[in-house]
């Protein structure tokens, strides 16, 4: 926990299964007087309902959180808690802007949404990368993550913007984020945050592109869905080319097997969800036809983070807070390979906090299997 006379930060988490019991064990861990505003994420095994009244009475500053697949502190990886983050800085700026029903946002509505956020600038006349960043938390079984953050990424000049897809503790069935006291699906709420703070937006990712190459020749983008890899069946296609056969197609061999698409120069995850009966493959993000995709192969998730804490610091050199959205699909990989302890250790000498995702955003993208996020310092 950090506190500092410009930047006062502090978070916490409740294991308390309560609903109120949760709220307040939580409001007396992160309460501060002056707070900008409040992030929480929390299990979606709570009873929602209880749990929004509960702190829509108790915190009464910006409050902006969304349903998990795991929450994640200093302490650990957690399922069944929740956990949260207060600010509190003259030098920081909240605008929270809800995105309901998202299944309806259009163009249109994201200019009209910067338009209104930028009559509230306090730090700049403009939107100045420099003074300024977005968070995006998007119901994650909307499958409309792509649209969403390319929608307002052009809205906002270049600004970086990161966030998570809502999850629901691995039901895949009702995802939400929080507003008003109220948990709500087909919804996203946007945040822009300005400050004089120093800040740092990261994207990483502990995979690299094979020379095996896959040419998506027929799918159905809106569902996810590929049906025909390289002229055949997709399913039948990706398992010869890691020389398995479809039975042998698991979700463990999804996660070590991601496929990785090349967007202006760099790689991005893309993760497939399962196998259906008709031997077609289903995605965690859109897939189009035509793509080229590349095979990926793991580099070590532990040494990854490690490298990546330590830009942090390279770039903040005293974070206050790491804000991290982080792929469900990584953490199934620490728990099937017993990295836990691994991860635990590295990030408990960190003021660290985030969520299992069910996708993340960075920039105007939505990947897979993949870490994004924001680190926080203070004006030395």
């Amino acid at each position: 926990m950090s506190v500092n006379t410009k930047f006062k930060v502090k978070h916490g988490v409740s294991f308390a299964k309560d609903e109120k019991q949760a709220v307040q064990e939580l409001y007396d861990l992160i309460y501060q007087p002056e707070a900008e505003a409040v992030i929480f994420f929390c299990s979606s095994k709570y009873d929602l309902d209880r749990m929004g009244n509960a702190l829509k009475a108790r915190f009464s500053c910006t409050l902006i959180g969304c349903t998990t697949a795991g929450e994640i502190t200093s302490v650990g990886y957690h399922e069944g808690s929740l956990a949260g983050v207060s600010f509190a800085a003259k030098a920081l700026k909240v605008h929270s802007r809800l995105i309901s029903p998202l299944s309806q946002f259009s163009t249109q509505d994201a200019q009209a949404m910067a338009r209104s956020i930028h009559k509230e600038l306090s730090f700049s006349s403009t939107f100045n990368k420099d003074l300024m960043f977005g968070l995006l938390l998007v119901d994650g079984m909307s499958m409309l993550e792509e649209q969403t953050i390319s929608f307002i990424y052009n809205q906002f000049e270049g600004m970086s913007i990161v966030g998570g897809s809502a999850g629901d503790d691995l039901e895949f069935k009702t995802t939400k984020v929080y507003t008003n006291g109220c948990f709500i699906s087909d919804a996203a709420i946007f945040v822009l945050i300005e400050t004089t703070l120093p800040f740092y937006v990261f994207k990483t990712q502990h995979f690299q592109p094979t020379k095996e190459k896959l040419v998506i020749t027929e799918a159905d983008p809106i569902n996810r869905c590929v049906t025909e890899i390289n002229g055949e069946p997709a399913a039948y296609e990706y398992a010869k080319v890691l020389g398995l056969t479809i039975d042998k197609l698991t979700p463990m061999v999804f996660s070590s097997h991601p496929v990785m698409l090349r967007i202006g120069g760099e790689y991005y995850v893309r993760s497939i969800q399962k196998v259906n009966e008709d031997e077609s493959l289903s995605f965690f993000c859109a897939i189009d036809n035509g793509l080229v995709l590349s095979v990926a192969k793991g580099i070590g998730l532990v040494k990854n983070l490690e490298n990546q804490l330590l830009e942090i610091k390279k770039q903040i050199p005293n974070p206050k807070i790491i804000l991290s959205f982080d792929c469900i699909l990584r953490r199934l990989e620490m728990k099937e390979s017993k990295m836990f302890d691994a991860v635990c250790e590295i990030i408990k000498d960190y003021d660290y906090i985030g969520f299992s995702t069910y996708g993340e955003q960075y920039n105007s993208i939505h990947v897979n299997q993949t870490l994004t996020g924001v680190a926080i310092g203070e004006i030395e």
